[in-house]
């Protein structure tokens, strides 16, 4: 993470959530995985992410769930530290600083207390070697522990996760790397050593590439490189061991994993199908073809119920025990390269790039999430080395999000290049974009550039495409002949200049001008007339980079060289406003401000320059940004403002910037106040006060008396028992992990209770009438038995007043009790008193 006063370069969605093996809970519910710094819950019947674990500073190498708690899980990353959650509330344990990084965890129930980690070997500085260590845990109450006992186990093992293995009961762990099988009986605190030929006979290779231990037999499956599986046994003799093999996969096996009976044995490779295969019958197999992508990882869940792989283009798949897929979790599909821009959806706010082969992919910067994918080059992808294919490389939207347009090619060995042009029209009710025209060869040569007009005002839709074969175009939708139709698209215009090859081109805000680059000259062109307005000559080297200023720098016109040189035009004057030396990879401007961001390379790394064209000082400036050069961003706008007061964030206010480094990492800025707001946010449970009045709320403490009290609040009534509101029993209860809590019916007989004592006060109104009636009714037949008494004076008790007007709020006992004692005949007393 790069720090520069109040603003960081953070990872912010689209990580890689097929880096590591997935982990599914012991109830099935539950799926976690490694997702760059974080380690992300997920739901496996809604594929919504719950959780997001935010505590690591480096990249996650391994998720493990605590063999002796099922409810917690372990996560190790390369930052040294081996981190406790407890994942049902998202909420960290303890922290166990380890100081070395860590590649890989293990554990297993017969070894309480210690965790098995892979770290680089201390004798060797440039972490080529690695070595399995145990790592005893400290028992201590405090949340970050210093943990150095590291006692080592094996040397020279792989980093790779799937390399190393627990045996059955944990009385031995395997590990593999090139030809070598190593196993390590901890009973016997021996290790031995099991070697294969580097080539079979038929020239494939032996390597191995992954291992499982069955869970009940002394059985090893290793998968290699040629294919082959290979079933070891008698291992624990280090001359009289033998193995099995099987073979299905044509190419390498990138993952094997038995079921936790041990029934059977599941694979998984480049056929992006997952075999099945019967243990002690392995002619028996069962295939789940066509998953759509290579399988990097197998994981089972405890209870068997489910299966999950992980895919080479960022997707996990859960499938159920029958062999039926239940639920897919896609993430961010990353290539070897994005060859369209990053582009912003207006209608989604989504990002659109390159995703699967021939497809655009929409992914929710918002909710990480990948809203769907869009088949573009509408054919079947064939996968096989060498043969060329149509592959999306160019993508734009329209200011509305009504249109999109695509460009697609493809170049056969000792063939002419193919193209397409198509242009997509949004469709409400499918709320997809739906093809609307094809245009076959829209260009005798490559296409360079393509850009919309982004006029919002504009009476009408105008795409421009520049292409090396010395020509621009300008397309337009003609309204529909027949009332079934819908528009269509046809070039409008064919431009050139001087037979020079168009290499960049871009509209003003305003949609008034259209300036399209050759070589070391810009031309301004009235997309209205079509009329050449002007031309701006540069120094020799082709211009790479052309960018309008928006809102108040709406005049200017900026663009760059190709000897690293960033120019801005004033298009008033038709003259070279200023320019500076840099050597800028990419120009882009925010569409919500006047600012613009330039990325520089430089000694290997890259920097960023927010600047306005009106000023000579740039807004911001971060040097090593990140390493290697920045070729795609894109400024995608906020759903809320933020209220940044300091001058270097307030350009972040409205929008903000994301880039791909070369690594294929989504990156962007954030100011810390933001970053802990969301820590903050993921930490808490928010409760919407509009939440209906009811028993159940009044326990969770948000009941507020009202300042004005009820006015028959002071006329008799029942006593009522006072609810447990913000009382620290029902914090603690509250706040409290949900599998430490007391049994259900504790907890339900207390709810029952507050539901019998919460009546409404029209209720308690209703009682008190129907009281005080049935009492007036039973002083009317009292006062006829007590005629022949003399009656009592008021004034005989000059102190007294009325009992109603004087009286505190009686409890029901007390008003039964109060009505038999005015049954009774007191005239006796009256004698005593006139005697």
């Amino acid at each position: 993470m790069v720090e520069h006063g109040d603003i960081r370069v953070v990872h912010r969605g689209g990580s890689k959530i097929n880096y590591r093996e997935p982990v599914i809970t012991n109830d099935s519910k539950l799926l976690l995985c490694a997702s760059g710094e974080s380690v992300k819950v997920f739901s496996t019947s809604t594929e919504e992410c719950v959780h997001d674990l935010r505590g690591h500073t480096d990249l996650v190498t391994g998720v493990l769930l605590k063999p002796s708690n099922h409810l917690q899980v372990y996560s190790c990353s390369v930052d040294g530290t081996v981190r406790l959650w407890d994942f049902t509330d998202g909420v960290l344990i303890k922290t166990y600083v380890i100081g070395y990084p860590v590649y890989a965890i293990y554990a297993s129930a017969n070894h309480e207390g210690v965790i098995f980690i892979v770290t680089p070997s201390a004798s060797d500085k440039r972490s080529e070697l690695f070595q399995l260590v145990a790592l005893h845990l400290p028992q201590s109450g405090e949340q970050l522990v210093e943990a150095g006992e590291l006692s080592a186990v094996l040397e020279d093992v792989s980093s790779n996760p799937r390399a190393t293995v627990f045996g059955r009961g944990g009385e031995y762990i395997a590990s593999a790397k090139d030809v070598h099988l190593q196993v390590y009986f901890f009973k016997k605190q021996k290790s031995y050593r099991f070697p294969l030929k580097e080539d079979n006979k038929k020239g494939g290779k032996n390597t191995f590439t992954c291992i499982a231990c069955h869970p009940k037999d002394d059985c090893i499956a290793t998968g290699h490189e040629d294919g082959k599986i290979r079933l070891w046994r008698n291992f624990n003799h280090r001359k009289e061991y033998t193995y099995a093999t099987l073979h299905w996969h044509h190419n390498a096996v990138s993952s094997v994993c038995f079921t936790p009976e041990g029934t059977n044995l599941l694979s998984g490779g480049l056929e992006s199908v997952l075999v099945q295969w019967r243990y002690n019958q392995e002619s028996q197999r069962d295939f789940l073809p066509r998953l759509g992508a290579a399988i990097t990882h197998i994981a089972v869940s405890p209870d068997g119920a489910l299966f999950c792989t992980s895919h080479s283009d960022n997707k996990i798949t859960i499938i159920q025990s029958c062999v039926k897929v239940s639920a897919v979790i896609q993430g961010l599909v990353k290539g070897e390269s994005v060859k369209t821009d990053l582009m912003v959806d207006p209608r989604s706010k989504s990002l659109v790039l390159n995703g699967k082969p021939g497809h655009l992919q929409f992914y929710s910067l918002q909710r990480d999430k990948l809203l769907y994918n869009l088949d573009i080059v509408q054919q079947e992808y064939i996968h096989e080395l060498g043969l060329e294919q149509f592959e999306v490389v160019m993508v734009d939207f329209d200011a509305s999000g009504n249109w999109m347009a695509t460009v697609e090619e493809r170049k056969p060995k000792a063939a002419e290049l193919e193209l397409n042009l198509k242009l997509w029209e949004f469709d409400e009710q499918t709320q997809s974009f739906v093809l609307n025209t094809t245009v076959s060869a829209p260009h005798e040569a490559r296409i360079t550039a393509m850009c919309f007009c982004q006029a919002t005002d504009s009476q009408t839709t105008m795409l421009v495409s520049a292409s090396k074969d010395g020509h621009f175009k300008a397309w337009l939708p003609r309204p529909a002949h027949a009332e079934d139709e819908g528009p269509s698209w046809s070039c409008d215009f064919v431009g050139t200049y001087h037979s020079l090859v168009p290499e960049c081109c871009c509209f003003s805000a305003d949609g008034s001008l259209l300036a399209v680059s050759f070589r070391e000259v810009v031309t301004v062109w009235s997309p209205a007339s079509w009329e050449l307005l002007a031309t701006l000559s540069q120094p020799p080297k082709a211009i790479r980079n052309l960018c309008f200023g928006r809102l108040s720098c709406s005049k200017y016109l900026l663009g760059t060289t190709g000897n690293n040189l960033l120019c801005c035009w004033n298009l008033l004057t038709c003259s070279l406003e200023w320019s500076t030396s840099m050597d800028v990879g990419l120009l882009l401007n925010d569409p919500l401000t006047e600012n613009m961001a330039a990325f520089c390379c430089q000694a290997g790394h890259t920097d960023l320059f927010v600047f306005k064209p009106s000023e000579p000082r740039p807004v911001f400036s971060l040097k090593a940004v990140c390493s290697g050069r920045v070729t795609r961003a894109v400024f995608a706008p906020r759903e809320e403002m933020l209220e940044s007061c300091e001058e270097s964030s307030q350009w972040l206010n409205r929008s903000q910037l994301y880039f791909l480094t070369q690594y294929m990492d989504l990156m962007t800025f954030s100011t810390k106040a933001e970053e802990d707001r969301l820590m903050a946010s993921s930490k808490q449970l928010v409760i919407d006060d509009s939440v209906a009045m009811t028993p159940f709320y009044l326990l969770l403490g948000k009941h507020r008396k009202q300042e004005n009290p009820d006015p028959l609040s002071g006329s008799p009534s029942a006593e009522r028992t006072p609810l447990p509101q913000g009382s620290v029993a029902i914090k603690e209860l509250l706040q409290t992990p949900a599998h430490v809590l007391p049994s259900t019916s504790f907890l339900c007989s207390m709810f029952v209770e507050s539901l019998l004592v919460s009546v409404t006060d029209a209720r308690e109104g209703n009682k008190h009438a129907e009281e005080e009636m049935e009492s007036e009714k039973e002083e009317e037949d009292s006062e006829g038995e007590m005629e022949s008494s003399t009656s009592r004076p008021e004034q005989a008790l000059p102190g007294a007043q009325s009992p109603e007007s004087a009286a505190p709020p009686l409890t029901k006992a007390q008003v039964r009790e109060l009505r038999r004692v005015k049954k009774l005949d007191h005239g006796w007393l009256s004698g005593l008193l006139h005697s």
